[in-house]
């Protein structure tokens, strides 16, 4: 299992992936999952995976070895958008399940599920949620976020307080608080945890960063958080003294 989350804000993106795979209690692996394509200047396309670590590792080289090869339909650059990039994704996805599944079912699940965001220039940062199928939906500002993987424990603290218009720094700490969260509650996800915050415009991934267990910012966040809930529960009337 795994979980990772993007976010879709006014002033750009954010994602956030663990680094856990595991078939089983005895056989766990570390395995980054997320993917980055960047034409400085021009465009940056992240690709966030979770499921049958098999076909997420099959799209991504596939993409990766085509990356720059000109050929139309398989060369993730020559997307003319983020709609195009995310169809080529699906595509690939859906062919590599349907030749994959009826060797794999006997023995497991084959499907995955990515989360595809990014800017090309001309239009603005766009992000999707990529089913098994390879159909997909849209993130918007209505619904601006996307989770993939072990979801349900990170969603409550996106559903109180993010928002379109939060900002790109509060963004990323409540990604990061998401993360956390889903650690604590769910031992197939773990540290280390990739985040990458994407300023509108800049078309650089430049501030992808991981953070380990020991890393002394995400000890910090994640102590202060819960220090703070603690103390805003403490300070909450019990049920007896509300009026």
């Amino acid at each position: 299992m795994t979980y990772c989350l993007g976010l879709l804000m006014r002033e750009g993106l954010v994602f956030v992936s663990d680094s856990r795979s595991n078939a089983g209690v005895d056989n766990i692996t570390l395995v980054r999952k997320i993917r980055t394509f960047v034409v400085p200047g021009e465009r940056v396309i992240v690709m966030l995976s979770a499921g049958n670590l098999a076909t997420t590792q099959a799209i991504t080289g596939l993409l990766t070895a085509a990356a720059g090869n000109g050929f139309v339909g398989q060369d993730i650059h020559l997307c003319l958008n983020m709609f195009d990039a995310a169809q080529l994704v699906g595509d690939k996805l859906r062919a590599q399940i349907a030749r994959d599944a009826p060797h794999v079912q006997p023995y497991g699940d084959p499907n995955a599920t990515f989360i595809v965001g990014g800017q090309i220039r001309g239009e603005g940062p766009r992000m999707f949620e990529i089913y098994s199928a390879g159909n997909f939906v849209e993130v918007t500002q209505r619904r601006p976020f996307a989770q993939v993987g072990e979801t349900k424990y990170g969603k409550p603290i996106l559903d109180r307080a993010f928002r379109y218009d939060t900002s790109l720094g509060e963004a990323s700490k409540l990604a990061l608080l998401s993360m956390d969260a889903t650690v604590r509650s769910n031992l197939s996800v773990a540290a280390p945890v990739d985040l990458l915050p994407y300023p509108i415009d800049t078309f650089s991934a430049a501030g992808l960063r991981t953070f380990e267990t020991s890393d002394p910012y995400w000890h910090a966040l994640c102590d202060g958080y819960d220090a703070g809930l603690r103390e805003l529960v403490h300070r909450l009337p019990g049920p007896t003294e509300a009026s």
